[in-house]
């Protein structure tokens, strides 16, 4: 099986995970944060491992993660903190790359992430903004295939 491990934290909204991309200090781990307080599970903060399932990447905790650190993610302030967790391997819905808000277009044309020679849906949120969770709540919920501007 073909694994590729990457930099990222991956979250578990509704059974799906969502992949999110930024550099160091970019807030992807806050906003990881303000998604499990609203019910999503962590499935791996700072290194995430993808791999292909048929036509479907699935995205886990590092195999070689020491357990010790599984269900742990960086609380900027606070230090390393336990949170709820899924440990097996769920289906990527969406990849999102942290931007700064005038980055963002109103409505973007549609944007794919290429891993393992699978294309997943690319969105880009500013991890700062209030509405940052509903956004990528609804897209969990919706799919692609039904946000305007991304035919």
């Amino acid at each position: 099986m073909r694994t590729l491990c990457i930099d990222g934290v991956a979250v578990a909204i509704d059974g799906k995970a969502v992949l999110l991309r930024g550099r160091s200090g970019s807030g992807r781990s806050d906003l990881a944060l303000r998604l499990i307080d609203e019910g999503a599970r962590l499935v791996s903060d700072e290194q995430v491992e993808l791999h292909r399932a048929d036509t479907q990447l699935m995205v886990t905790a590092p195999a070689a993660m020491p357990a010790s650190l599984k269900g742990l993610i960086e609380a900027r302030g606070l230090g390393l903190v336990p949170v709820p967790y899924v440990g097996e391997p769920m289906p990527l819905a969406w990849v999102v790359d942290m931007a700064d808000k005038r980055e963002i277009e109103r409505l973007p044309a549609a944007e794919m992430a290429a891993y393992l020679d699978l294309e997943v849906p690319l969105l880009k949120l500013d991890p700062s903004s209030p509405s940052a969770t509903a956004k990528l709540r609804l897209a969990v919920r919706c799919g692609p295939d039904h946000i305007l501007g991304r035919e």
